[in-house]
C-alpha cells in the first residue's frame, strides 16, 4: 500500500508491497518507485489461482492467457469487439495456398524477439512443430493441420486436411504464437516426432519466455504473482510500462480495498455489492465487458462412479432443480446471461430468447417428477468437486453451496469437494471425477465449430458419453452450410441435443465490470479469450 506521506519506498519496501522476494527483483526495478503515481509499472489484480502453466503450448486454463498474450503473438489476432474478422499480427496478409489446401501467411519485416535476435520462418514453423506433436490440449484444437511448411523466408503455409473448415479465428488465440526456436531448445524444447515425451521446456516457460510480445515474463508465483518487463526489442515500438505485476488476490473486497487505495490498477473479481459501492468514485471507474465466457457444471455418466447419474432422467432432474435466476440476480447482480449449451449467446444460433425456449429452467416440480421416472423418486447423493478460484467476484465454494440447497429442495444430496485447480483439472480431463464438476470455458477461438468440437471431442469424454455418430456429425454439417437460416437452426438443433442428454449445464455467461483507476487511460478488454489487451494498455496522458 501507499504510504500515508507518499514518500519514496525502497525496493525491499517495493518487495513487500508486490509481496515477493528481494532476490526475484533484482534488475527488474529502478532503484525508486513512487507509490502513489506508479506510472512506469502497471499492476493488476485478479484471482490467478487457475494458472498452471504458461507455456503457449499447454494452455488450457481462465486467466493464464491474457499473461501468453501478452509476452507472445500469434500470426494473426482479434480487435476488441470484432470476433468474426482477423487483424494482422506476425503476418501482414494471408491467402489461400495455389493448390487450395491450406493458407498462406506472409511475415512482418523486423519482428525481433525480446533477447534481439531477429524472427524468421524457422521460428514459425518450429513453433507449430512442436505445438502439434507436442499432442496437449491446444493441438487438439488445429487437429486439423496436415502439416506446415516454410516456403520462403518471409512465407509461410498451413496445410489442413479438410480446407472447408475453420483456422484463421482459430490461430488468433494465444496459444498458437511463435517462440524463439533457439531459445527454447537451449532450455529443453523438442519439435520432433516425440516431442510428447522428449519436450522438457515448460518448466523453464512457466518463468521465462521466448516470445515477440511486448513484455517478456520475468517470473510467476504460483498463487502470488506473475512479473513481465518491458520488451525493448517490440516491433511496434516501446511499450509503455516498464514493468507488469499480475497480482493474485482471490478475495474480491481485497481487490476493491486495493484498487480503492490505488495499490493496483484494475480488479477483476468484485462482486455486485462492492461494485455498486464504487458508483460516483472520482478515482475509479467501471469498465464493462460483455465476456463470451461461461460457468457450468459438468456431470459423469459412468454407472460405476454413480448409478443414479448414467439415468439420464435422474440428471435432467438436476437440470431443473437449480435456481439459475437466483444465481444471476442474487449472486451476480443481474451482470449475467445464461445460454441455453457450449454456444455462448452473442455467436450464431444463440440468442437470450433460444435459450429460454430450449433451456433448462427452475422447475422443482418437474425435477421431482423426473427422479421419479428415473427410478429415484426420494433423491440420490452425489458430489460436486470444484476449484478454490472465483469468476466475476463469485467463488466456486459459494456457487456450490447455492446448487447444494436448490437440489435439497427436491431431495438430491450433493457433497461438496473443493480441490485445488491443478488437481481438479487432472481429475475432471482424466475422465476421473466421481460426480458433477463446476469449472469454466473461455473460447480458445471465436468459432461455433470450436465450441461443438469440444463437446463431442473432448469434453463428452470427460463425462462417459459416447456421443452418437448424427450428433458428432451435426456440428460439422452445420459449420458448412451456406445458407444461413438453415445453419443457425441446425446451431439450434444441435443445442437441443445437448441439453437432452443433460451432462452438463451452463450456469452463467459473466458480463464483466472491471474496476479500472482514473490514471489509466486506454484498457482494451476483448472477449476474444484473453480478457485484456495487455500491451494497449496506457496510463492517462
Amino acid at each position: 500500500m501507499a504510504s500515508e506521506k507518499g514518500m519514496w519506498l525502497n525496493r525491499r519496501q517495493v518487495g513487500q508491497l508486490l509481496g515477493i522476494g528481494g532476490a526475484a527483483l533484482t534488475g527488474l526495478l529502478p532503484s525508486r518507485v513512487f507509490a502513489q503515481t506508479r506510472k512506469t509499472t502497471l499492476v493488476l489484480g485478479i484471482d490467478i489461482s487457475d494458472t498452471i502453466t504458461l507455456d503457449p503450448a499447454r494452455l488450457a486454463q481462465y486467466t493464464s492467457p491474457m499473461t501468453v498474450n501478452t509476452a507472445y503473438e500469434p500470426l494473426v489476432t482479434m480487435a476488441p469487439g470484432d470476433y468474426i474478422n482477423v487483424k494482422p499480427a506476425l503476418a501482414t496478409k494471408w491467402a489461400r495456398t495455389p493448390d487450395g489446401k491450406g493458407w498462406r501467411f506472409t511475415l512482418r519485416d523486423g519482428v525481433k524477439f525480446a533477447s534481439g535476435k531477429p524472427m524468421t520462418v524457422e521460428d514459425v514453423k518450429w513453433s507449430f512443430e512442436r505445438l502439434l506433436n507436442l499432442k496437449d490440449q491446444p493441438a487438439q484444437y488445429v487437429e486439423n493441420i496436415d502439416h506446415v511448411a516454410a516456403v520462403d523466408k518471409n512465407t509461410f503455409d498451413i496445410i489442413l486436411k479438410k480446407p472447408e473448415q475453420p483456422i484463421l479465428t482459430v490461430l488468433a488465440a494465444p496459444e498458437f504464437v511463435v517462440m524463439e526456436k533457439a531459445v527454447v531448445e537451449a532450455n529443453g524444447g523438442s519439435a520432433a516426432a516425440d516431442a510428447k515425451t522428449a519436450d522438457k521446456a515448460t518448466q523453464w516457460l512457466n518463468t521465462k519466455s521466448a516470445g515477440t510480445g511486448a513484455y517478456q515474463i520475468a517470473a510467476w508465483e504460483r498463487n502470488a504473482q506473475i512479473q513481465l518487463v518491458r520488451n525493448d526489442h517490440y516491433w511496434a515500438g516501446k511499450p509503455p510500462y516498464e514493468r507488469i505485476v499480475i497480482r493474485h488476490i482471490s478475495d474480491g473486497a481485497a481487490q476493491l480495498l486495493a484498487v480503492r487505495r490505488g495499490d493496483i490498477d484494475a480488479a477483476f473479481n468484485l462482486i455486485p455489492e462492492q461494485i455498486k459501492s464504487l458508483q460516483g468514485d472520482k478515482d475509479v471507474r467501471l469498465d464493462p465487458l460483455r465476456s463470451l465466457d461461461f460457468v457450468y457444471m459438468a456431470l459423469t455418466q459412468e454407472p460405476e462412479f454413480n448409478k443414479a447419474l448414467a439415468v439420464k432422467e435422474c440428471r435432467q432432474a438436476i437440470g431443473y432443480a437449480i435456481d439459475y435466476d437466483g444465481i444471476k440476480n442474487s449472486m451476480l447482480g443481474g451482470a449475467a446471461l445464461r445460454p441455453a449449451h457450449f454456444l455462448p449467446i452473442g455467436v450464431e444460433g444463440s440468442t437470450e430468447e433460444i435459450a429460454r425456449q430450449i433451456g433448462f429452467r427452475h422447475d422443482p416440480a418437474k425435477a421431482k417428477e423426473l427422479l421419479a421416472k428415473g427410478g429415484h423418486p426420494d433423491g440420490f447423493e452425489f458430489e460436486i468437486s470444484y476449484g478454490n478460484a472465483a469468476v466475476q467476484g463469485v467463488t466456486y465454494q459459494d456457487l456450490a453451496q447455492k446448487i447444494q440447497s436448490d437440489l435439497a429442495q427436491v431431495g438430491i444430496k450433493a457433497q461438496l469437494k473443493p480441490m485445488d485447480q491443478v488437481n481438479l483439472r487432472t481429475t475432471f480431463t482424466g475422465g476421473k471425477s466421481q460426480g458433477g464438476v463446476l469449472t469454466f470455458w473461455n473460447p480458445p477461438a471465436v468459432d461455433n465449430l470450436l465450441w461443438a468440437a469440444a463437446v463431442v471431442q473432448r469434453v463428452a469424454k470427460r463425462v462417459h458419453w459416447e456421443v452418437p455418430k448424427d450428433v458428432y456429425d451435426l456440428a460439422f454439417q452445420a459449420y458448412v452450410e451456406q445458407d444461413a437460416k438453415k445453419r443457425a437452426d441446425m446451431w439450434v438443433n444441435w443445442q437441443k441435443v445437448l441439453v437432452d442428454q443433460a451432462n452438463h449445464f451452463i450456469l452463467f455467461q459473466p458480463v464483466y465490470q472491471i474496476a479500472v483507476r482514473q490514471t489509466i487511460g486506454d484498457f482494451p478488454l476483448t472477449a476474444a479469450g484473453w480478457m485484456l489487451d495487455v500491451k494497449d494498455v496506457k496510463p492517462k496522458a
